[in-house]
C-alpha cells in the first residue's frame, strides 16, 4: 500500500466504462458523472491540441456539476482519439464509415492519443500520451464480421483493443492502457501529487461507483 494522504476524493468526469474499469484495476476510490461537453474540433485546431482541450473542459465541467468547490475534490477529464495519416478517426457513423476506417488502418501503423487532466484545489495537472498501434491486413470478411459483433459502434477509430478488436492488432508500441482510454503510467504520478489513494480494497475502490448524472 503506497504511503499517500487519503483525504482527496476523485470524480471521474466520463461515462466511459473502460476508464472506470482501469481505475478499479488499480484500486482507486471514485465517483462518476458525465458532463455534457461539445466535441467539435476547431477549424485551425490541431488534433493534439483538440484532445487536450476536451480533457480540460471535461475536468472543469465535472467540478461544475459537482457543485461548490470542496477541499480535496478532484475531477479527472480524459479524451482519446485515433490518428491515421493525419486524419482524426472518430466513432464510426455507420458500416460504410467503419469500413472506410478499417481500410485506412489495415496493414498500417496509426497513433492513439489520450489527453488526461486532473483538476482540483486550485491546481491542474495535464498529460498527453501517444501509442503506436499496427493492424494486421484486414479483408472484407473480417471487417464485416467484426462490425456485426456490435463492438466498434461506440469506439474511437472503430475498435476496442481490450475486447474483440485485439484480434485486429499486429503490434503495439507504448502504453496499452492509453489505447484502452486512460494511460495509467501517466495518471498514477498525478494521483500522488493530488493525494488521491490507490491500491485500495475493492470495497473502497471504484466498484462502488455512483452515477450522479445519466451517461
Amino acid at each position: 500500500m503506497p504511503e499517500l494522504p487519503a483525504h482527496s476524493q476523485l470524480l471521474l468526469a466520463s461515462g466511459s466504462p473502460r476508464r472506470a474499469e482501469l481505475l478499479e484495476q488499480i484500486g482507486v476510490p471514485f465517483s462518476r458523472l458525465t458532463p455534457d461537453v461539445p466535441e467539435e474540433q476547431g477549424e485551425d485546431e490541431g488534433a493534439r491540441a483538440y484532445v487536450a482541450r476536451l480533457a480540460r473542459n471535461k475536468a472543469a465541467a465535472g467540478l461544475a456539476l459537482a457543485g461548490a468547490p470542496a477541499t480535496g475534490l478532484w475531477a479527472l477529464g480524459a479524451d482519446t482519439l485515433v490518428l491515421a495519416g493525419g486524419q482524426v478517426l472518430e466513432k464510426p457513423r455507420d458500416f460504410t464509415d467503419f469500413e472506410s476506417m478499417m481500410r485506412s488502418l489495415s496493414g498500417r501503423e496509426h497513433a492513439v492519443v489520450t489527453a488526461i487532466c486532473l483538476r482540483g484545489d486550485g491546481r491542474q495537472f495535464e498529460h498527453l500520451v501517444e501509442t503506436r498501434v499496427r493492424f494486421r491486413h484486414l479483408d472484407h470478411r473480417l471487417v464485416d464480421a467484426y462490425w456485426r459483433t456490435g463492438e466498434p459502434a461506440d469506439k474511437a477509430g472503430g475498435y476496442g483493443i481490450q475486447g474483440l478488436g485485439a484480434a485486429l492488432v499486429e503490434s503495439i508500441s507504448g502504453s496499452y492502457s492509453n489505447v484502452v482510454g486512460l494511460p495509467l503510467e501517466a495518471l498514477v504520478p498525478m494521483l500522488e501529487k493530488a493525494g488521491i489513494p490507490y491500491w485500495r480494497e475493492p470495497s473502497a475502490s471504484g466498484k462502488t461507483v455512483t452515477n450522479r448524472k445519466d451517461a
